[in-house]
């Protein structure tokens, strides 16, 4: 499914996620190949399902699209909002600290997960050009767990198996969210 078919299906902000158990978000998702207006149109549309959902990060495999997109709405923490396009993790910091994830395909569910405090993204803007982004704190997790998104990992992965286990009903629950 293209971008641009899948703009056309999503009229409703708040019934375009798809949630733990939807196959889509176990694949790994194509590099945006052709940079064309109509990304401009999903990225506004995923920052209303970020707004409408509470979320601060969404990647295109949530709304059931396998492409390598990406939107961060930090202006809560004064950080601004990006949309940015193959993301691609260059650098990592060997310090690493725990923190509460949750995610918008896996609602009400949190739990800590250590990753690296500050990362260094290469990636394109919506337009097609070339940015690096130096990040740390907040920043760098939401990076780190959305670009995941695009690999076919959930932050639940992160986790260990023992403490995984204890959500088994909710996530049961979570499934049948999916349509």
């Amino acid at each position: 499914m293209t971008y641009i078919s899948r703009l056309r299906e999503l009229s409703k902000a708040e019934h375009s996620l798809i949630y733990y158990g939807h196959p889509s978000l176990r694949h790994q998702s194509e590099c945006v190949n052709e940079i064309v207006p109509e990304l401009k149109d999903l990225a506004k549309i995923m920052f209303e399902i970020m707004k409408v959902n509470n979320g601060i990060g969404l990647a295109a495999p949530q709304i059931n699209l396998l492409q390598q997109i990406v939107t961060v709405d930090l202006e809560s923490y004064n950080l601004g909002k990006m949309a940015i396009l193959n993301p691609r993790i260059v650098h990592l910091s060997e310090d690493r600290e725990p923190y509460d994830e949750g995610c918008l395909s896996i609602p009400g569910i949190y739990e800590s997960v250590i990753r690296p405090v500050r990362i260094v993204v290469e990636a394109l803007d919506l337009e097609g050009k070339e940015i690096e982004i130096n990040a740390d704190g907040i920043l760098a997790r939401v990076l780190q767990h959305e670009i995941d998104h695009l690999h076919g990992i959930l932050f639940i992965d992160h986790i260990e198996e023992h403490i995984r286990r204890n959500y088994l009903k909710e996530l049961k629950q979570i499934k049948k969210m999916n349509r």
